[in-house]
């Protein structure tokens, strides 16, 4: 790709951007949210016309106008954000307009269906998936969906294949079965175009890396000959001393949340744990642990079966996300997309959602104060929009998070449980959402973080829970936490 450049109104997404790919490589390609990378890539697919420059296949001109014809030429990609069809089977994703078929009559063809799950069985047995061929897709979790997209397009024989957070909701495990069915790839000749914000995997899967800042070239060099310092100071534009900032160490006040053999039938059961006002507890424990299960009973999203809720010591009925606000609870959710915006809406309806009832008056909304909030807190959460005014949809996904986040804030929640906070943001994005905790955690406000980042789980917590097989396996304290403990607990070993 040669002086790509692309604009969208008057952002400059893209500017003269150059970039190349091998065969047999992972070219990595990193940058903030917002940097051009994905919109780099969807003008490779054929999703965006760049407004500049030219693209060389095995040193041909080309200039596709679909993804499909992308595919028919050897490029597939896994989208971040994940779009399956819900109501068809896992099998039936997998092949989705590749249908294996049996009989032809004229026009009308019969699909195949005992050679499409024999084959979609032996794919997902391959990557080490679990879920069923005839596992409707909305019975899956966003970790086993973002697997089946990967399924999908290996499985598509493409000669280049793009990787856009690939491992944003998967384990450990999952991720040693990607990154080996990446190198038997690259032993034949595939090209992987990789695009992550998790530093341990850079280093450990990438040939070149390739950097863009506010849609510019900045630099391509071969990982052995960079460190994570200096990759963070090429991306932000400024250097980074310490991703997880400190927090003085405070006396911890009240508990504030209380949860007492908590259950929910068949998900997790006799759950007991309690945070502080101004603590941060971490949750660890591998995907399917029951972690986003217990956020969401707590919430009120799914029914209790047994156990307690305790707010500020009194027992407390949730039964709807509406009881969880009213006492003064926050869940900012593990899916963005699905759980935590109005993709119809703008960024500022998104963030007043919640407090519409203040800006108010006989049923009619006051637009100037409710735009004055508005602009308030975009400004706290450095969310880069032209205005409130603008689609949420247009928004990087780091932004879209810090929409979610100034959403809750302006209902001023005392308890905030954050499921996953920072899936699929960049580095810089990341310190700015852990200042954010540990500045709420400062005024005295109740912490409960999910995470399946080990590394943010240590670097953030003052106390961890882990959870494995629907049960807490063990509570660690402060001077306790350490990558080795959590495992040992998450795995069920300890």
């Amino acid at each position: 790709m040669r002086g790509v450049s692309k604009a969208f109104g008057s952002t400059m997404a893209l500017s003269g951007v150059d970039f190349d790919l091998r065969p047999g490589e992972v070219h990595t390609l990193m940058g903030e949210n917002g940097a051009g990378k994905s919109t780099l890539m969807k003008i490779l697919i054929g999703l965006h016309h760049a407004d500049g420059g030219e693209i060389l296949l095995n040193g041909n001109q080309v200039k596709f106008s679909s993804p499909r014809e992308a595919l028919d030429n050897g490029i597939a990609m896994i989208h971040q954000e994940l779009y399956p069809v819900l109501d068809m089977t896992v099998a039936d994703n997998i092949f989705m307009g590749r249908e294996l078929l049996k009989s032809r009559f004229g026009p009308l063809s019969l699909v195949d269906f005992r050679s499409t799950r024999g084959r979609a069985a032996g794919l997902l047995r391959e990557m080490g998936l679990k879920a069923a061929p005839d596992a409707l897709m909305r019975q899956l979790s966003v970790a086993e969906t973002q697997l089946v997209e990967i399924i999908k397009a290996v499985s598509q024989g493409a000669r280049i294949i793009i990787m856009d957070e690939p491992t944003s909701a998967i384990t450990e495990r999952e991720i040693e079965h990607l990154f080996s069915h990446i190198r038997r790839l690259k032993e034949n000749g595939v090209a992987i175009i990789y695009i992550s914000h998790k530093m341990e995997e850079i280093f450990r899967i990438s040939d070149r890396i390739t950097v863009l800042r506010d849609g510019t070239h900045i630099a391509t060099r071969p990982a052995s000959e960079l460190i994570p310092d200096v990759l963070v100071g090429m991306m932000v534009g400024r250097e980074i001393r310490d991703i997880y900032p400190s927090r003085p160490e405070r006396p911890k006040g009240e508990i504030a949340l209380e949860v007492v053999g908590l259950s929910d039938a068949g998900k997790f059961s006799g759950v007991s744990f309690s945070v502080r006002k101004g603590e941060i507890l971490g949750m660890a424990g591998l995907m399917g642990a029951g972690r986003t299960e217990i956020a969401e009973c707590l919430f009120g999203i799914n029914p209790r079966a047994g156990g307690e809720i305790r707010i500020n010591g009194d027992p407390t009925a949730i039964r709807s996300p509406r009881d969880a606000i009213r006492r003064g609870m926050a869940l900012i959710s593990d899916d963005r997309k699905q759980k935590g915006l109005n993709l119809e809406a703008t960024v500022g309806e998104n963030i007043s959602l919640l407090r519409l009832r203040s800006f108010s008056k006989a049923g009619i909304i006051n637009r100037s104060r409710e735009r004055a909030e508005i602009d308030v807190y975009m400004g706290k959460l450095g969310v880069k929009a032209e205005s409130g005014d603008a689609p949420v949809t247009s928004l990087s996904g780091g932004n879209q998070q810090k929409v979610v986040l100034a959403k809750w804030l302006m209902a001023e929640p005392e308890i905030i449980v954050f499921d996953e906070p920072t899936r699929g943001i960049d580095v810089g994005a990341k310190h700015d959402i852990y200042v954010l905790i540990n500045e709420l955690a400062g005024r005295g406000k109740a912490i409960l973080m999910i995470s399946s980042e080990m590394n943010e789980i240590v670097g953030m917590s003052d106390r961890v829970v882990v959870i494995a097989d629907g049960r807490l396996t063990g509570t660690l304290g402060k001077d306790e936490i350490d990558q080795e403990r959590i495992m040992a607990l998450a795995s069920n070993i300890a």
